[in-house]
């Protein structure tokens, strides 16, 4: 995005001078003080201890300060050399410690990353404001942007130049001292309660788990068994009492980890369990207890709209959406409102099919949210006789990698080299390098695919070490971070077709960072536009369904056979299949979080629960359908970087449905022309240029929405 905090990611993504030998006698064994001479300069995971991040916090933050004080304090008058480009190059120390903590915060946190988070959030806070509110530093970018017609800038310095300027005045560059004063505690305090959401929602996620015996297991198939007997004896080898241990002999552990819930939800013939199993899930956070998130989400909402009116905005979305590619609240709610009523209306024809079949086995129940998966999953056999089952087999995660990197060797003829000599922070992880059609070194790709108790739940990509051509080629390492069931027993790690798209997904994101080819390391792969950046995700999950491309990776795990062409077209059948529910409680979720974040300063949300069902009565939500996202567990909007943005996946969604339509309008989804301009405006510019043109150089012209409700079955085609 161009960003509310882009001096943030400058400050704290930028590059700097080398620790001092001082600094290295002082505390030696701190290897974020020493020069990493690691393969490709991956993060040395098995030297870096818990202790050694609060030292180089403080020693990257002081550091930080004495760059930019150099910078305030040159005698020499303001140019883009001496103030935008050393702002760039300042904060390496704070941005190699920053990167590392904060990744492995949340794919492999513990007790102790836990606590200094909580520490560390008010000071890094207090670290940035020193840095966006600095009236000094602020005057020497505001002289440059002012002389900027004059200057002899290219194109990427000139909206570096733009984007730096918006990023000090959002920041309250142009309030007075006591508005400033103000934002720096309203910034504090919001950096505390999206440290404290998160932990939260990970301690409640981790805090329920159903238990059960043989009996309890009707309905469920081997694998699904097996796992949950694996959960189990995890738990017992942990335990530490006689009692704890005795608690999961013999036993079966399901949790509202969506890869132990779905699967539990899909084929459970006991109804009373679902219920259970669902209901801690959409409960997590709203239980009263120490771990509790309504009044922590009501508190970020009223601070953050608060903050809004300081700055001069109506509300904080209004804020926020400045810098988007929709501009308003109001147009965001347009677009959502264009794909409710057809999604609503699709979902009350899936409840019904699902009550037909209720009533057909004789049950004297109406089908309630705890129900969907496992009568979806009834239609879905009926309609399509396509069985999830019969899929998985020929989708182990080995297969299904070969199959996304085969996807991008088609497109731009990369190739992917897995390393074993190179120690990585948890032994599930995996790495490749990637090079070009030409053998470059383009960059480093890491692989977290298993979930496990100490990673927080969703998939994500992120970066140890971003891309700049700013001091000569700097290479990106890129990390792809999942949560999809581990093997079990002594068979590869199966994945659902829903599972396959979340790593075509991921892979795009990855691929968005390790194509980016930028000269300034802050623009660089996903710095642009939230509601951009999902879109080189979203168009490579369009190539996880091309018939080419699976039966290139699809084979069982077991035989070798390659997957029947009556297994693609059941597939291909069933694509728009429950298109109602995906859509309803995702654009739920979206209203909610615009219903959050349209809240004026004056406002007071005293009860949270009670915001969230007014909410949902006003769009009509069905009880049979909850929002994906409550807002006691809304993760993106509550301690990420989705605020006032979820419904940005949508608005990428328009774009990759009518991307991809160009392949197809061409007869050949790896076309080479269009293939190279997707590479060369979209995957390869960063935010160096206005998301729209970008989209445009690509396409040739503006997005239309059509190819989005085809491709959903919004338009009415199915039946």
């Amino acid at each position: 995005m161009k960003k509310l905090l882009l001096m943030v990611v400058i400050v704290l993504f930028g590059a700097c001078q080398n620790s001092t030998d001082q600094t290295k006698k002082q505390i030696p064994d701190n290897p974020f003080l020493l020069e990493w001479n690691t393969p490709f300069k991956v993060p040395p995971f098995n030297e870096i201890k818990d202790e050694h991040y609060m030292t180089a916090f403080k020693k990257g933050m002081e550091e930080n300060l004495a760059e930019i004080d150099a910078i305030v304090d040159n005698p020499e008058a303001p140019t883009f050399a001496n103030t935008l480009e050393a702002l760039e190059r300042s904060g390496k120390l704070l941005r190699k410690v920053q990167s590392v903590f904060y990744n492995l915060a949340s794919s492999n946190t513990n007790p102790k990353l836990q606590e200094l988070q909580r520490e560390l959030s008010p000071l890094l806070s207090a670290h940035r404001d020193k840095i966006t509110l600095n009236e000094e530093l602020f005057k020497r970018v505001e002289t440059i942007w002012k002389a900027s017609e004059s200057l002899d800038l290219s194109n990427e310095q000139r909206k570096l130049l733009e984007d730096t300027r918006k990023s000090f005045v959002r920041s309250g560059a142009l309030l007075n001292q006591e508005e400033k004063d103000k934002i720096t505690e309203i910034n504090s305090k919001i950096s505390e309660l999206t440290t404290a959401f998160g932990q939260n929602l990970l301690a409640e996620t981790n805090g329920f788990e159903l238990v059960l015996n043989k009996d309890d297991l009707d309905g469920l198939s081997k694998d699904i068994i097996s796992a949950a007997a694996e959960t189990a004896t995890q738990k017992m080898e942990k335990a530490e009492t006689d009692e704890e241990k005795a608690k999961y002999k013999d036993k079966y552990v399901f949790t509202p980890h969506r890869s132990s819930m779905y699967p539990f939800l899909t084929e459970s013939n006991r109804r009373d369990l679902r219920q259970q199993l669902y209901t801690a899930y959409v409960q997590r956070g709203d239980n009263d207890n120490e771990t509790d998130n309504k009044e922590i989400a009501a508190k970020i909402a009223k601070l953050r709209a608060e903050r809004a009116h300081l700055m001069g905005y109506k509300t904080h979305a209004h804020f926020v959406l400045e810098e988007r590619m929709l501009k308003t609240p109001t147009e965001v709610y347009d677009l959502l409102t264009q794909l409710w009523r057809p999604a609503l209306e699709r979902a009350k024809i899936e409840i019904a099919d699902m009550q037909a079949v209720v009533d057909e086995e004789g049950h004297d129940f109406k089908i309630a949210a705890w129900d969907w998966w496992q009568y979806s999953e009834k239609v879905r056999k009926a309609k399509y006789a396509l069985d999830e089952a019969a899929l998985k087999p020929f989708l182990s995660l080995n297969n299904v990698l070969n199959g996304v990197f085969a996807t991008t060797n088609k497109l731009w003829g990369l190739t992917f080299t897995e390393l074993f000599d190179i120690d990585l922070y948890h032994p599930d992880a995996r790495v490749w390098e990637v090079k070009d059609k030409d053998g470059t070194h383009l960059g480093i790709f890491i692989g977290d695919y298993f979930s496990r108790s100490n990673k927080r739940g969703g998939a994500w990509m992120s970066s140890f070490k971003r891309q700049s051509n700013l001091d000569g080629m700097e290479r990106p390492v890129v990390v792809n971070v999942c949560n999809f069931p581990p093997p079990v027993d002594d068979n590869p790690a199966l994945l659902s077709f829903g599972n396959v798209t979340t790593l075509f997904h991921e892979f795009g994101h990855a691929m968005h960072g390790i194509l980016t080819n930028v000269t300034y390391g802050s623009m660089a792969g996903t710095s642009g536009p939230r509601d951009f950046t999902e879109f080189p995700a979203q168009l490579m999950e369009h190539w996880a369904s091309e018939p080419e491309i699976l039966k290139s990776f699809a084979t069982h795990y077991d035989t070798g056979e390659a997957i029947p062409d009556h297994l693609i077209n059941k597939l291909l059948k069933a694509s728009k299949f429950n298109q109602g529910f995906a859509n309803t409680e995702y654009l739920a979720a979206s209203l909610l979080d615009m219903d959050w974040h349209t809240i004026t300063a004056e406002e007071e949300i005293k009860d949270t629960d009670a915001f969230e069902e007014a909410s949902m009565a006003k769009i009509g939500l069905i009880k049979e359908i909850a929002p994906r996202y409550r807002s006691t567990y809304f993760s993106h909007i509550f301690s990420g970087g989705y605020s006032s943005g979820y419904y940005s996946y949508v608005h990428s969604a328009v774009l990759d449905s009518d991307g991809f339509e160009a392949f197809k309008e061409a007869g050949d989804v790896f076309n080479p022309e269009l293939a190279a301009k997707l590479r060369t405006h979209v995957y390869e510019k960063g935010s160096t240029e206005e998301a729209m043109e970008l989209y445009t150089q690509f396409r040739g012209r503006q997005p239309k929405i059509d190819a989005l409700l085809k491709v959903r079955g919004l338009d009415g085609s199915i039946d």
